[in-house]
């Protein structure tokens, strides 16, 4: 190896080095504040109790505790922002953490830290009064924290809590997965076993009816509602748009190809969309439909995963999985076509505008 190559090599793993170090001391820091918002949430709160007018005295207290912590610190301390950290603590001081799945502790050592009088600052501590399993708790943004405790339904909130960190979701995607009901539609297809696990471990796939979604939400295509579109222009907005679809299918997917042709007996036939998840280690195929689902169109995806069984599939991959994206579909259609134990072929709606998270949670509530 000459000595230009050594020195590359050399610097890459210095470099490397040097970019895990910043990332793990933006993550402590990060944690280290937002956990510094949550003790300070508690001390309003626990302030606020021993005012005689509950309401009135809040009012004034945060009113005066915004002016003087802006006075001393600058920015961030306005009485919207205290509020947001008031709530805060009140939301998680009440919930299990999604990641250990037990109750937050207080620990006396930083409670006192706050009351030290050497210190005259509710967010200057010393390192060594936060333990690691204390940061662990707050591992998001407090962006993300602002953002998730606006959701009411605890299950829920831990679920895209969970969602976020696993998958390092930044707030714009956390908004986008929760204003198109992610939540709701992957507990469409679950039991109640099944929507319990969503909330305290997240969306875990394990076989092939958990990367489903009904309906899967379009709207980053900007397509109109009414079918004033192809088949073909439906699946061009796809592939452009192949970064979004990607992140609307799920963990694990990756693309193959489209138009993808298969022949037998001189006859070609070609499935719009071909996608590989490696968590389940299978093929996924994708035909997309305008207007009302047929029969056929089952029969027809039956005939395509049938064929990647028997002519693509290796040994060690499991069955290919066919999903019928339709704009309508009739569930008597769906349940008669395919047989009863069915675990490869499924269809689901799609939809190119946005729905109201109110309208799929009284779907879910229906169920």
């Amino acid at each position: 190896m000459s000595d230009g190559l050594k020195n590359k090599v050399v610097f890459q793993q210095v470099a490397e080095l040097l970019q895990n170090a910043r990332q793990q001391v933006l993550r402590t820091v990060n944690s280290t504040m937002v956990y510094t918002y949550f003790e300070i949430g508690r001390i309003i709160v626990e302030e606020e109790q021993n005012g005689k007018d509950r309401a009135e005295y809040g009012k004034q207290l945060l009113k005066g505790l915004s002016r003087d912590l802006t006075k001393e610190f600058g920015k961030g301390f306005s009485i919207r922002n205290l509020e947001f950290i008031r709530k805060f603590y009140l939301t998680y001081s009440i919930s299990s953490s999604p990641m250990t799945n037990s109750k937050i502790q207080i620990p006396q050592t930083l409670t006192a830290e706050f009351e030290n009088e050497k210190t005259k600052s509710v967010i200057s501590f010393s390192e060594e009064s936060i333990s690691k399993s204390l940061i662990s708790f707050f591992n998001l943004t407090w962006t993300h924290y602002i953002f998730l405790i606006r959701i009411d339904d605890e299950k829920e909130r831990r679920f895209y809590e969970i969602e976020s960190e696993k998958h390092n979701w930044s707030v714009r995607e956390l908004k986008r997965q929760y204003d198109s009901a992610l939540y709701a539609r992957l507990a469409l297809s679950r039991d109640k076993e099944g929507i319990l696990k969503l909330s305290e471990q997240g969306q875990i796939i394990e076989k092939p009816k958990d990367i489903i979604k009904d309906p899967y939400i379009l709207e980053f295509l900007g397509l109109p509602e009414l079918h004033q579109y192809s088949e073909s222009q439906l699946e061009e907005e796809i592939i452009n748009k192949l970064e979004h679809f990607l992140l609307e299918l799920g963990h694990g997917f990756t693309f193959v190809g489209r138009q993808q042709r298969i022949t037998f007996e001189d006859k070609h036939f070609r499935i719009d969309l071909v996608f590989y998840n490696r968590i389940l280690k299978s093929f996924v195929l994708i035909d997309l439909k305008i207007g009302e689902l047929k029969h056929q169109d089952l029969g027809q995806m039956q005939m395509y995963v049938n064929y990647y069984d028997r002519e693509m599939r290796l040994e060690d991959e499991n069955k290919t999985i066919g999903i019928v994206l339709c704009q309508n579909k009739s569930e008597a259609v769906v349940k008669y076509t395919l047989p009863e134990n069915n675990e490869q072929i499924f269809a689901s709606k799609y939809k190119t505008v946005l729905p109201s998270v109110e309208a799929l949670k009284e779907l879910l509530e229906s169920k």
